[in-house]
């Protein structure tokens, strides 16, 4: 029997590279949804932390403090063993929980990274918007933001790429994904290395595409420059 005998008995055969395919869509669908709950909540955390107002300054620092300071894995478990318990929230599909969960962890990174980005930008930039009138919330929505986002944009990517990767442990809370499915082919066949390396390669493949993307997207933003 040659090897790719071997590998057709793996994945072709009783159709078990679906379980492959059905992973990808579950870690792609976590990352996307996490990225955007994280991107929403970095901006508005990040916002908070740059107020005058103390009290706001203190809840956006006791955010990211605490969720940078506990494990991912820890906040995944306590959104959905106790949070995430009852008559109905029980039925919450494992991709939602696991999206919030992933979200909100890295919307504390996302803050400190988009407050860094803020605070680089010169402060005359600011006071020339409002000299011409703007409040803050436009100041900051048509001038500062866009500004700082192009700025973080690769600190951004990065803390994306790994947000996919940290998906991996969503298998914890019964998520199906490429890690999972890996496991679940392993069972069926007894072959763990064939399936982890097939699921390295996706990972690899899937990062390499999304960093291609906004490389092209940081390019185009140059541009416009």
């Amino acid at each position: 029997m040659t090897y790719l005998q071997t590998l057709y008995g793996i994945f072709i055969e009783g159709a078990r590279y679906k379980y492959i395919l059905q992973g990808l869509g579950f870690s792609v669908g976590v990352t996307a949804l996490s990225a955007v709950i994280g991107l929403i909540l970095g901006i508005f955390f990040a916002l908070l932390r740059l107020s005058k107002i103390k009290v706001l300054e203190y809840v956006s620092i006791g955010y990211v403090d605490l969720i940078r300071g506990t494990p991912a894995v820890v906040q995944l478990m306590i959104l959905a063993n106790i949070v995430f318990v009852g008559q109905y929230l029980s039925k919450t599909p494992v991709l939602i929980v696991a999206a919030l969960a992933f979200g909100i962890n890295s919307g504390a990174y996302v803050t400190e990274i988009i407050r860094a980005g803020i605070e680089s930008l010169d402060k005359g930039q600011m006071e020339a918007a409002r000299s011409l009138g703007m409040n803050y919330r436009l100041s900051m929505i048509e001038i500062i933001l866009p500004q700082a986002i192009k700025r973080i944009l690769p600190t951004l990517v990065s803390e994306f790429i790994t947000l996919l990767k940290e998906t991996s442990i969503v298998g914890f809370i019964g998520g199906v994904d490429l890690l999972r499915s890996a496991n679940i082919i392993t069972s069926q066949t007894y072959k763990g290395v064939e399936p982890l390396l097939a699921v390295g390669l996706v990972y690899l493949i899937l990062i390499g595409i999304f960093t291609k993307i906004m490389r092209i997207v940081e390019r185009s933003l140059k541009v416009s420059d």
